[in-house]
């Protein structure tokens, strides 16, 4: 969820994009709404197909009420690595993109939007919780999620008080989102008495017997895991193997089907995953969200998942500047400043940094094998 060489060479292109990303849209000009994240590759890609879809969903909708001007949608895959993510991001400036939805990853968010900045594009990330991202004083970025200071102190009220744990193991999978979030939860169990104990993973890897065995000797009560469904599916799966049965607590990064499915449906069962968001939420009444979760079945012969109602949230700002006749970067950036609506993911306003300005953190639970939707993670107990 570094190379500054590359950062130097896309911010160096694109002070000329920027004089022409900023010029009238309203006459020849495309409005063109960018998606910049993963899509393929090792990193967790259905986090990022979940949030193009919904970008495109908003796009298709938009387009299908007969502007005057139809939008264009443009996926940038970075693979969600920092190396990669550069020169995706320098392609969509080349491409003159009026909007960027992304990027994803909190890594690739650090390596790219000064980039974007430089180029004065407006990017609203959906899903890149890093705290660090809204301390920079960037004026183009936004993001539609809790930042990782907010959620960690929840998950780590949560495991202390809500669980009752005396004993914490904190495992991250060492990546720029992971490490964030699991230094916060890490700090606030420590805060309220627990003496917690720490390690890191590779997701990459096969074998964290070496992990397990640390766990097996603490004997906690809890662990919490920083790090997204890949990787945390094995490690989850080697706890359980291994005879551990403590809570196992997680994050968006792992609100996944896939996180049980590689666990396996026994090895998952109740495990714990918080998130910024209401995903996965089947007993939504909100008729709007009722029609979202329908109309992105409809589209995409699948259920909506983590972060494609972000994504779908995302772009209907963007677009509801476009309704406005903002048309120009400036303009639907300044427009974005404004912004005040209930989207289906949450209400949508930013803090003069770029934050959204509502903070909840949910919880949900495996239950059967499937993701269930508990509630607000202050609130909830377990099954």
């Amino acid at each position: 969820m570094r190379l500054t060489g590359a950062i130097a060479l896309g911010a160096a292109v694109a002070l000329g994009a920027a004089a022409c990303g900023s010029g009238d849209s309203g006459g020849g000009k495309d409005l063109t709404i960018a998606y910049i994240g993963v899509q393929t590759g090792d990193n967790s890609p259905e986090l990022g197909i979940n949030i193009s879809n919904g970008v495109k969903l908003a796009i298709d909708q938009y387009n299908a009420t007969n502007p005057k001007k139809k939008v264009k949608f443009k996926i940038y895959d970075t693979k969600g690595d920092p190396a990669v993510a550069p020169g995706q991001v320098q392609k969509a400036i080349d491409d003159d993109v009026t909007a960027v939805v992304g990027p994803v990853f909190s890594g690739e968010s650090k390596a790219t939007v000064p980039s974007l900045e430089e180029a004065e594009i407006p990017n609203i990330s959906p899903s890149a919780t890093s705290t660090a991202l809204g301390k920079n004083g960037w004026k183009f970025w936004h993001r539609l999620i809790s930042n990782d200071d907010a959620q960690g102190q929840v998950d780590g009220d949560f495991i202390v008080k809500t669980l009752a744990a005396k004993k914490v193991f904190v495992i991250d999978d060492n990546q720029e989102y992971s490490v964030g979030l699991a230094d916060k939860v890490f700090s606030a169990v420590q805060a309220q008495g627990v003496a917690p104990q720490r390690d890191k993973i590779d997701p990459k890897a096969t074998d964290y017997s070496s992990t397990v065995n640390k766990v097996k000797a603490f004997k906690p009560d809890a662990i919490f895991f920083g790090g997204y469904y890949n990787g945390g599916d094995k490690l989850l799966k080697q706890l359980r193997d291994g005879g551990v049965t403590a809570k196992f607590v997680s994050d968006d990064g792992a609100l996944d089907q896939k996180l049980i499915d590689g666990a396996g449906v026994k090895q998952a069962d109740g495990a714990l995953v918080s998130c910024a968001c209401q995903s996965i939420n089947p007993t939504a009444d909100n008729p709007a969200v009722a029609k979202f979760i329908n109309d992105y079945k409809a589209a995409f012969h699948k259920d909506q998942g983590t972060y494609s109602a972000e994504g779908y949230d995302a772009t209907n700002a963007i677009l509801d500047a476009f309704k406005a006749g903002k048309t120009t970067t400036k303009d639907v950036n300044d427009y974005l400043k404004t912004v005040n609506f209930q989207g289906v993911s949450k209400p949508v306003k930013f803090e003069a940094n770029g934050e959204i300005q509502v903070k909840t953190i949910y919880m949900f639970q495996v239950v059967d094998g499937k993701l269930k939707f508990l509630g607000d993670a202050a609130k909830v107990k377990p099954e």
